[in-house]
């Protein structure tokens, strides 16, 4: 059977000549004319891989591959962009959207060919390989009793730090998987003038530290306690013998990925295309999800993370604040922050 193509390009002449060129290397093509009509071909045709354009009206790429993410039965499918666009920002964005490959156009058709016969086949060895391994991971003797992780846990070292306390920084090497029992963790990343992103908040019951440990890397961001925290540091021969003998624990880890990497998705997509109001104002109910409640519906944040938080100068973010304020969305303190309409935060544009 012929392996499944869907080319989304709202130019005609391209969409025409490039799905030509599949047709003759013997690929079943499906086409749309922009990302909303691409989604919905996405559902029915069920693509082997899909070949998408950036910049298109209605919905841009970035928006089909974010709502692909979303769908089970479509975000494992091979994604490809395929555009003009050539600046080093656009293709790192188009990656952190979770792209498999960039195609810059003009190009050639083996160019394309090889591209999509490369991810296929990479698809095609990723599902030989699971047919043919055991799940079983292989364990150290020494860890092989480690079958009620609640057990393992209240017998673990649990390592404190106090509020502003690092508790590890990029470039250091990774050698644990974090687990907080209690307390309030953020992690950032400074640009080459020293200004600071956060790029993650974690809380009770959270793991963090884990990208850099799973692949074996130094770490690519900071971490420090936000207040005093307590938490277990766990070892590679630990989490091989845990996932052995505990499978709802890598199932509720692997729940907690998923819902992280949505989460972070939907951040990139909004911060990408929203203005400081909608940012500020997302930030700050998301937050009141999760951050330490001083009294109900009031978190305690100072401006400078908050403004981390959000990308944007301390100074807009209180000018933003004080908005709010006069908007009784908010009420402010020196160091807290009270929401007072939930509703119209939501509807803030």
């Amino acid at each position: 059977m012929n392996r499944k193509v869907l080319l989304i390009e709202d130019d005609k002449i391209v969409r025409e000549n490039t799905s030509e060129i599949l047709e003759l290397a013997n690929y079943d093509v499906k086409t749309a004319d922009n990302g909303k009509n691409g989604i919905s071909v996405a559902n029915s045709f069920l693509p082997d891989i899909i070949v998408c354009d950036i910049k298109m009206p209605v919905l841009d790429g970035y928006g089909v591959l974010q709502i692909l993410s979303r769908s089970n039965k479509l975000k494992h499918i091979p994604f490809i962009f395929l555009t003009a666009k050539t600046h080093h920002n656009d293709l790192r964005k188009g990656m952190e959207f979770g792209a498999d490959d960039y195609i810059c156009k003009p190009f050639e058709e083996s160019e394309l060919l090889r591209a999509i016969e490369s991810r296929l086949k990479r698809v095609k060895n990723i599902e030989s390989k699971n047919k043919t391994e055991t799940p079983k991971l292989k364990s150290n003797s020494i860890f092989e009793n480690i079958k009620d992780f609640n057990n393992f846990l209240d017998k673990k070292e649990v390592f404190t730090y106090k509020k502003n306390e690092s508790i590890y920084c990029e470039g250091n090497r990774s050698n644990f998987i974090f687990l907080i029992k209690k307390g309030l963790v953020k992690t950032f990343k400074n640009n080459e003038i020293g200004k600071e992103l956060i790029t993650g908040y974690y809380f009770d019951n959270e793991y963090f530290g884990y990208a850099s440990f799973l692949k074996n890397l130094p770490h690519l961001e900071n971490a420090t306690a936000i207040t005093n925290t307590k938490l277990y540091k766990i070892t590679k021969n630990e989490v091989t013998s845990i996932i052995n003998n505990n499978h709802n624990v890598i199932y509720n880890f692997i729940d907690f990925l998923t819902n992280k990497l949505i989460e972070a998705n939907d951040k990139s997509l909004l911060f990408a295309y929203s203005s400081v109001r909608k940012k500020t104002a997302f930030l700050i109910l998301d937050l009141l999800k999760k951050y330490p409640l001083k009294s109900k519906n009031e978190i305690t944040i100072n401006r400078t993370d908050l403004a981390n938080s959000v990308g944007i100068a301390k100074e807009t973010l209180i000018r933003t604040l004080h908005d709010f304020k006069k908007e009784n969305l908010i009420d402010l303190t020196p160091k807290s922050i009270k929401i007072l309409n939930i509703d119209k935060l939501k509807r803030i544009q």
